[in-house]
């Protein structure tokens, strides 16, 4: 059963927790009229896209013989399995079974299809167990609803569990030594000291001494959808808009795998915006690559079981906190499902 509510903790941590938003891919992956396979918390799903532009994500399992509905036939409002024809709304309900009419298959909600919905150019999907089907209303991030705010989407896949690619953007830190040589990071001191200061929506992770200088702090919120919030200041080479800022989401994929969500953006109106995008692209954005590629590299590099083998200090603060946030839901959601099972 998908997004079962007997999975176990260990599962869950391993491949995402439910009962919140999560960001899919892209918007763009699939145009009007098209589908795409993905897969998102250790489970294949469809995206599947009305000409109208309308998104629904169900299940790749047609509910016959188990066959891959990506494989199959987009029909307007309905995808047709290949197989053997068995056709499924975008709410799960088969709507025809064509080598027996009348089946009683037909009128039957036979697929998991979760809620969806788009922002900032990012398909973000409802991913609720058994016991919680009904989505939550999501706060988004400000800046991708903010009209003063100007953003650009980076998306890329790494092959790392999705821990570990939030606990990056959760250790300022390692912004002194290995992005030393970009054009934003190079300034400040390369010894802090940390603190956790709590908000009413997560917690920020920030130096005591220093501030806007370098990757000084970051805010994890947790309003429906885990984002992360961090703000890099820029030269005045880089143009109008003051300092330059990054929302950061996660995909976990599965046990080994995430999508990462990259909004850079800053505060710009009027010619401003203008000038900045134009910055951006000429410029500024295969900088930005450069600094993603390098956490790439050593995140991928690293061990399966870094986390097991560590000996953590003081600047490690913001990802112990973060683990006990995310164990300590996994065991409940975990527990949760077991009760109601």
């Amino acid at each position: 059963m998908t997004l079962s509510s007997t999975a176990t903790a260990g599962r869950i941590y391993a491949t995402g927790l439910r009962n919140q938003w999560h960001p899919v891919v892209p918007s763009r992956f699939v145009a009007p009229g098209a589908m795409r396979k993905v897969t998102a918390l250790g489970e294949q799903w469809l995206l599947f896209r009305r000409s109208d532009g309308t998104l629904a994500m169900l299940a790749d399992r047609c509910p016959h013989r188990g066959a891959p509905l990506s494989l199959g036939k987009h029909l307007g409002d309905r995808v047709a399995c290949w197989y053997h024809g068995v056709e499924v709304g975008t709410d799960g309900t088969v709507t025809s079974v064509p080598g027996l009419p009348g089946c009683n298959l037909e009128g039957k909600k036979l697929v998991t299809s979760l809620p969806v919905r788009e922002a900032g150019g990012a398909i973000l999907a409802w991913f609720g167990d058994e016991e919680h089907p009904e989505p939550a209303e999501p706060t988004l991030p400000e800046p991708l609803t903010d009209p003063a705010v100007d953003a650009f989407l980076c998306y890329a896949e790494w092959d790392v569990p999705w821990r570990y690619a939030v606990e990056n953007l959760l250790d300022p830190m390692h912004g002194a030594f290995l992005h030393h040589e970009s054009h934003t990071m190079f300034a400040g001191d390369t010894t802090a000291k940390f603190r956790i200061r709590e908000t009413d929506r997560g917690y920020f992770f920030e130096k005591t001494d220093q501030r806007g200088v370098n990757f000084d702090w970051v805010e994890l919120c947790r309003t429906g959808v885990d984002w992360v919030d961090l703000s890099i200041p820029y030269p005045p080479s880089a143009g109008p808009g003051g300092p330059f800022g990054i929302v950061g989401m996660v995909c976990p994929v599965d046990e080994r795998r995430s999508g990462v969500f990259f909004w850079r953006y800053r505060r710009v109106e009027d010619w401003q915006r203008a000038s900045w995008r134009f910055l951006y692209k000429t410029l500024i954005e295969k900088r930005h690559w450069e600094v993603l590629e390098q956490d790439r590299v050593m995140l991928e590099a690293m061990p399966a079981d870094a986390d097991q083998r560590e000996n953590l200090y003081q600047h490690d603060l913001g990802v112990v906190r973060l683990r006990r946030l995310y164990r300590a839901e996994a065991e409940a959601q975990s527990s949760a499902g077991a009760a109601g099972g």
